[in-house]
């Protein structure tokens, strides 16, 4: 039974006529008539309302009710059977905790970036302070501590929320079916989403390339303003773009897990779980890298060039790494 069935179901077992039901809706009788003929479908505030209404779950409207006795069993079908369904209430209330957590992921990792500025403004008084100048010890031990409290802070952060959307983790990893509705309700929400993430990914390119601008005019003028001043505004503008990146990318992510598009198809999801060890042990040499050199060389101020290097490496040994594995998948 389709939706536009069970609305006229519901609607009849009350004695409702299309009006009354368009009246109790705020709607005109003509989009009721509409759905009940399958020529389009409501509106999710209007599924949530009708779910109320009638006092029937949004995953009993929404999901097609298909007599199997009356189709013929196929290999295809019983693969489809073995996957997880993901309802509506469920798909909803992944997309809304993702939401709630993006800009606290987005935070941890500006966190991260921004960790080493003290460091960078200390060594700079330390170096070209004149009259308020303090020993490089002192910078670097101060800096360090700083470093380290606000790396631990957004770590703790992702961790965190990262663990809160650990039980939507197969909508990542796994592939799943989606109840009969909820690709159309989703695909919505991304639409309405996708000028907030246009914007967000142009500003924070802009960011990202206007931070390097006072670098530019003033390192080469006053050696002086650029050590202490202009680097660490790089990392703020960097931080604040890549802030907008996280936080819609996000979103928008949970838009394409839900959906199965983009990154998340079937093919790269396999692709992903081959793959999946590779962050951790590159991260983990990289940390191991920074904190080896920085030790050895005593050059902390200079050494947190490892971590755009080691960024834009991780991208393309990842594409190389992806591309290996899709070529070998039997």
């Amino acid at each position: 039974m389709i939706l536009g069935e069970k609305i006229i179901q519901l609607r009849k077992q009350r004695e409702w006529s299309q009006e009354e039901l368009a009246s109790q809706l705020g709607i005109s009788r003509q989009s009721v008539s509409k759905w009940e003929s399958g020529a389009s479908i409501p509106d999710l505030d209007k599924i949530i309302k009708m779910s109320s209404l009638f006092g029937v779950t949004t995953d009993y409207l929404l999901k097609e009710e298909i007599e199997e006795d009356n189709l013929p069993v196929t290999l295809e079908a019983k693969e489809t059977e073995a996957l997880r369904s993901v309802s509506l209430d469920e798909a909803l209330a992944f997309l809304e905790l993702t939401r709630k957590t993006a800009a606290k992921i987005a935070s941890g990792v500006a966190c991260c970036i921004l960790s080493p500025v003290c460091l960078l403004l200390l060594f700079g008084l330390s170096e070209y302070g004149n009259g308020n100048r303090i020993s490089e010890d002192m910078a670097s031990s101060l800096g360090m501590t700083v470093l380290l409290v606000m790396v631990a802070a957004g770590a703790a952060v992702l961790i965190f929320n990262g663990m809160r959307l650990e039980k939507y983790e197969h909508m990542e990893k796994e592939p799943f079916v989606l109840t009969y509705g909820v690709a159309g309700i989703v695909e919505k929400r991304k639409e309405e989403f996708a000028d907030t993430f246009r914007k967000c990914i142009t500003g924070g390119v802009v960011l990202c390339i206007l931070g390097v601008v006072p670098l530019l005019l003033f390192g080469g003028w006053n050696e002086r303003i650029a050590a202490i001043i202009c680097l660490p505004l790089l990392l703020c503008f960097i931080a604040a773009g890549v802030f907008l990146f996280v936080w819609a990318g996000s979103i928008n992510g949970s838009f394409d897990k839900t959906l199965q598009i983009g990154d998340y198809t079937l093919e790269k999801k396999e692709v992903s779980q081959r793959t999946s060890f590779f962050a951790g042990a590159y991260w983990c040499i990289i940390v191991a890298a920074y904190i080896g050199t920085s030790l050895y060389l005593n050059n902390w101020h200079k050494s947190w060039i490892i971590w755009p290097v080691a960024g834009v490496l991780f991208a393309a040994l990842y594409i190389i790494l992806g591309a290996a594995v899709g070529r070998k998948k039997p």
